[in-house]
């Protein structure tokens, strides 16, 4: 049991360091994280049990762990402003300004299937082109602040 419940916290702590840096607006969710965790926590258990490598049942339980968190609207975006916007906001205010205006920019995101690996596709292109002109109106027509 303590094991298993040493498993559970380390692959909790795990995903929520990878919400925290790529899916900011699913942190609060901790019911997701913590079924997720538990999840990955099992698959690693059966996989090892099962008479596994443990490499493979590393592979196994992050399989589980990361399902549909590979491809991130928040690093998007976060990587638009950094390359596109660079010379309008210092270094520290990209993930704030991020977080802000990430709501708006859903419009954008909803056009494209958003699978784990759409950052490898040929529509990523069109998204980042599109959000650059997004934001650019975005910040005409608002502002920074």
């Amino acid at each position: 049991m303590k094991k298993e419940q040493k498993d559970f916290s380390y692959y909790q702590l795990k995903l929520q360091e990878h919400i925290e840096a790529s899916f900011p607006e699913k942190l609060e969710d901790t019911k997701f994280i913590a079924q997720r965790a538990r999840w990955a926590a099992n698959a690693y258990d059966g996989a090892f049990r099962s008479g596994n490598h443990i490499t493979k049942c590393d592979e196994i339980a992050d399989y589980i762990l990361y399902e549909g968190l590979h491809f991130s609207k928040f690093t998007t975006l976060f990587e638009v402003l950094t390359y596109e916007f660079s010379d309008l906001l210092f270094d520290f205010e990209f993930r704030d300004f991020a977080l802000k205006i990430l709501p708006t920019c859903e419009e954008v995101f909803a056009k494209y299937d958003l699978t784990d690996d759409f950052a490898y596709s040929n529509d990523y292109d069109l998204l980042y082109i599109e959000m650059t002109g997004f934001i650019a109106i975005w910040i005409e027509q608002h502002g920074i602040q």
